[in-house]
Formats: structure tokens, sequence, C-alpha cells
């Protein structure tokens, strides 16, 4: 087993008024040459958006886009005509592909929106742009990691590329095993909440880390936590 462990102190922190954001990989003024994807996972940004405030309409391309907002109203719009509001519960999946622009707002005026946004590398370039959101609440079941995302239609989302992201709420001295997919993948794990202990390795809010050469790995927690885990090709 290999491991790469990123602590939520040492991401790259930028506070633009409207967004504070930090970047658990390299990402726009924030370089490090250590961090710069974790296999085809490219970017893990964790944002916080101003009431009424939000990223104006931008281009993207060839790239897998997964939102997860974790707190308020994430409002969506693009070129291809969608327009749309989720809350925590629901997620959001753009396959930018041959070229897509869109927006990403705060869509209430009163509070704060938390939100995960991460970029997959795909497997094929210069598709047809997409854009799909998902409830995957009915998924979500207390004491499991449920997986929403994977490459083979088992799940509400798929990506253009070997990938599996699960997600729950573990209660505190609570034991979980996650079982690799593929030969040939890694898994990151981001500790949205609480306190877990992975790989011989404490970890905190915020914390991340990249395990590979294993088929699985036990996540034993310290007290209730929410964890994130994302498996992608290496």
């Amino acid at each position: 087993m290999k491991t790469i462990i990123d602590r939520a102190t040492s991401r790259g922190y930028f506070n633009h008024g409207w967004l504070k954001t930090y970047h658990t990989f390299s990402f726009a003024n924030y370089y490090n040459p250590r961090r710069i994807h974790f296999g085809a996972l490219r970017v893990l940004n964790d944002d916080r958006i101003s009431p009424g405030e939000g990223f104006d309409m931008h281009p993207h391309k060839n790239m897998e886009v997964v939102s997860i907002p974790l707190k308020g109203y994430l409002k969506h719009g693009d070129s291809i005509e969608n327009q749309s509001i989720i809350t925590p519960g629901e997620i959001q999946v753009m396959s930018t592909g041959k070229g897509i622009y869109h927006s990403e707002y705060n869509g209430s005026n009163e509070k704060d929106l938390e939100l995960l946004q991460i970029w997959i590398i795909p497997n094929k370039e210069e598709t047809e742009p997409e854009y799909h959101n998902y409830n995957i609440l009915p998924l979500m079941k207390h004491n499991e990691l449920a997986t929403f995302i994977s490459p083979n239609g088992n799940t509400p989302a798929h990506l253009l590329q070997d990938a599996w992201f699960s997600m729950g709420t573990l209660s505190a001295n609570h034991k979980v095993s996650y079982h690799l997919h593929k030969p040939h993948t890694g898994v990151y794990f981001f500790i949205i909440e609480g306190n877990v202990d992975i790989a011989d390795e404490n970890l905190t809010r915020r914390d991340g880390i990249g395990i590979w050469d294993t088929e699985s790995i036990i996540i034993k927690t310290n007290e209730e936590s929410q964890v994130l885990a994302i498996e992608v090709a290496l």
C-alpha cells in the first residue's frame, strides 16, 4: 500500500471577497509541483461563495466536472440551455467535451454557499458537451459509503473515465471497508467533516489522503464523520 497525505492546512487558499477557496491540487494562482493531480483527479476545490455572488459565464473544454453542494443553493446556467438550482443531497455533472460555457452562482441572497468542485481528466476528448443533475439522497444510508458515480451505468451518474465517487456519514467508533473496483486505480479520501483513521494515519476536517497499490482499505471513525471517496485511474 502506498499513500500520499494532503493536510487541510497545506492547501492553497485565496480570499477574493465574494469567494473564499481552498485548492487541494494546483489551480489558478496556486502551484505546487508535488500536487498537480492524483491520477485522473485533477482539481478538488473547497469553495465558499457569498450570497448572490458567483462565477460568471466562462468556458471549459475536455474535462469532467462534478459539483457537490455541502450547504446552501447552487444555481447553474450554461450555453446548452440548462438552468437549475441544486442543494445538498444533489450533485451536478458536466462533461465539457468540445466546449461549454457555464455560470455557477449562490442561489440565495441570505446565506453562504459551500460546495466542492471536482475535475476529472476524461479518457475521451472532443465529445458533445452534456449537463445533468442528480438526487443522490435515496442512495445515502447511515454508516455506509454509497457509490453515486461509476463508469458502468449502475449509479445515477457516470463520467468519461474509470471513476467511482462514494460518500457517506459514519457514526463515531465505526469501521467500514472500501474495496477498490479495478486494478491500476487509486482512491482519494477527503474528510468533509469529522475525525477518522485511514491507513494508520489520523485525518480530520478537510484533510485528504491518496492510496494505491492495495485492494481494500479500512476506515475507522473517532467521531461522527462525513467522508468522500474518489477512485480514479492512475
